[in-house]
């Protein structure tokens, strides 16, 4: 199966099950929560834009709260205690490339271009001030994850060069990775009459492709600050998740969050777990700093992003990394 057929087999597998799951749940009532979100480097104050963690595009569902699977309801109480459920799922593709995008045969101490192709399976419990997010990534690393095809076919349309040095990407190897978070809500009360708290948040991933831990805290000013954990982001950023819920007619908040990642792993850099491919030697520590705004306006909510990240391999150029995230849900 070459890297079209692959790309398109993920496609129908993931579009069938975001059609029939969530309508299976849809037959009482509301079908939950949809999300489209987008993540890009061209969303910066460096230069050049488009380099390393290039692009992230998501699309998920996550049910109504209670619209759980029987054994996965009592395996989350069980393990978590009382809280409201949802399941969530979701397609995720996230592109790599090196700095230099105009070399054919790119440096070999540059980031690999690379691409990341996965289902996104996941549980959400939420009791009145915590949030515990646990899920799975299931799909492929490499060639077979369509970044080529998805980068250049997107430039062909909005009349820019190709990215040359495809050629040199990741092998495919599959992915598989398990990732948890826990995120405490602390309100500290008024400010000028607007709502105030602090997120702090302990989230990692073990697998195939990535291992970390990554503690994290942020802190948010605005109104309606009950209906969510704050923006979601695309791991491995700190993230609130998509489940959100409507307490008042429109809500809003600006928020600022730092986190430090601890790598063990990270495939993407250092190359494929059972083949010879390019590699680079790691940082072992990765800072990120985000700020943004959310808005949660009749059921929908709308949250920008702008997420600046300390060096993830040796002598990358620049020390800081940008990029926007942009991301918009419904409940329907």
């Amino acid at each position: 199966m070459n890297s079209n057929q692959s790309l398109r087999a993920a496609l129908f597998a993931v579009a069938a099950l975001l059609v029939f799951v969530p309508k299976a749940y849809a037959a009482g009532g509301a079908g939950g929560i949809w999300t489209l979100q987008d993540e890009n480097a061209s969303i910066s104050t460096t230069n050049p834009t488009d380099r390393y963690y290039v692009n992230g595009l998501h699309v998920g569902w996550t049910s109504p709260e209670g619209a759980v699977p029987d054994f996965i309801a009592n395996a989350g109480h069980a393990l978590l205690g009382q809280g409201a459920q949802r399941v969530s799922l979701g397609l995720t593709q996230q592109l790599y490339t090196p700095d230099n995008t105009s070399a054919i045969n790119p440096p070999t101490n540059d980031e690999p271009y690379a691409g990341y192709l996965v289902i996104n399976l996941g549980f959400i419990q939420d009791t009145a001030n915590t949030r515990t997010i646990l899920g799975a990534n299931l799909g492929v690393i490499g060639r077979d994850a369509g970044g080529e095809i998805v980068q250049n076919n997107f430039h062909s349309v909005i009349d820019q060069r190709g990215t040359h040095g495809w050629a040199y990407q990741l092998p495919s190897e599959p992915a598989l990775d398990f990732m948890g978070a826990h995120i405490w809500r602390v309100p500290l009360g008024h400010v000028g009459g607007l709502e105030t708290d602090v997120l702090p948040q302990i989230s990692g991933m073990a697998g195939l492709t990535a291992v970390y831990v990554q503690p994290a805290v942020g802190i948010r000013i605005g109104s309606g600050l009950q209906s969510d954990y704050g923006p979601p982001l695309l791991a491995p950023s700190p993230y609130g998740g998509d489940a959100y819920k409507v307490v008042q007619p429109f809500a809003w908040y600006l928020f600022a969050s730092a986190a430090s990642k601890f790598v063990g792993h990270d495939e993407v850099l250092q190359g494929s777990n059972f083949q010879s491919s390019r590699n680079v030697p790691i940082n072992r520590v990765v800072g990120t700093f985000e700020v943004g705004a959310a808005i949660i306006w009749h059921g929908l909510r709308f949250s920008y992003t702008q997420v600046f990240q300390t060096s993830r391999f040796h002598n990358q150029n620049g020390n800081i990394h940008e990029f926007g995230s942009f991301a918009v849900s419904g409940i329907f």
